[in-house]
């Protein structure tokens, strides 16, 4: 893989790993809340956000490969169910390093990794839902000079048109129903009319 190859990948994947800043930003504050000193929750916080931020752009390079799609849950899933426990173990171990302490791994790590992998299917409905807002804007901005770009945004350019005629054609389908003249449910109009003939 060339150089403009990868710069033009990591372009793609900018808002995943963005929002994998915001996600260990949010655990800092937290942290900071619950009365964890100040240079332990930014550092906690920075601990979090560079895995979660590779993570985030990985999904985003995945996208440009072709291997997720928009409007697809699936991939995002098994993306974080792998990421968020190891890049929470990161954090949990590594955290105490940058402070000047020992690493300090969780005392049951697969229990620990277990827990996270739950809490990770959540993390991803966060993650794909803020992405799939995002993503689109900042595609249109860059797909003049990336050919991935282009190609991801022509992608969501369908996702969307085909939403749009699955909503027309349910909105259609609704007023049919409702049409001026029609009596009951559409099952039972020939009865009634039969009737009202009679």
């Amino acid at each position: 893989m060339n150089i403009r190859i990868a710069r033009q990948l990591a372009e793609i994947g900018a808002p995943g790993a963005v929002i994998g800043v915001i996600a260990g930003a949010v655990l800092g504050v937290l942290a900071g809340i619950v009365g964890q000193p100040l240079g332990w929750a930014l550092t906690g916080a920075v601990m979090l956000a560079v895995p979660l931020a590779i993570v985030g752009g990985c999904y985003g390079v995945l996208t440009g490969l072709g291997y997720a799609k928009p409007g697809m849950f699936a991939p995002a899933a098994v993306l974080w169910l792998v990421g968020f426990p190891l890049s929470r173990l990161w954090h949990e171990t590594m955290t105490p390093v940058v402070l000047g302490g020992p690493a300090t791994p969780p005392d049951d790590v697969v229990t620990f990794l277990l827990y996270q992998a739950l809490v990770s299917m959540g993390f991803a409905i966060g993650f794909i839902w803020l992405y799939e807002r995002i993503i689109p804007s900042w595609l249109a901005q860059i797909k003049d000079h990336n050919p991935y770009a282009e190609r991801v945004y022509a992608r969501y350019i369908a996702y969307a048109e085909q939403m749009w005629n699955l909503r027309e054609q349910r909105r259609a389908r609704r007023q049919a129903g409702h049409a001026p003249g029609r009596v009951g449910p559409p099952g039972g109009t020939t009865k009634v009319r039969a009737k009202r003939s009679s």
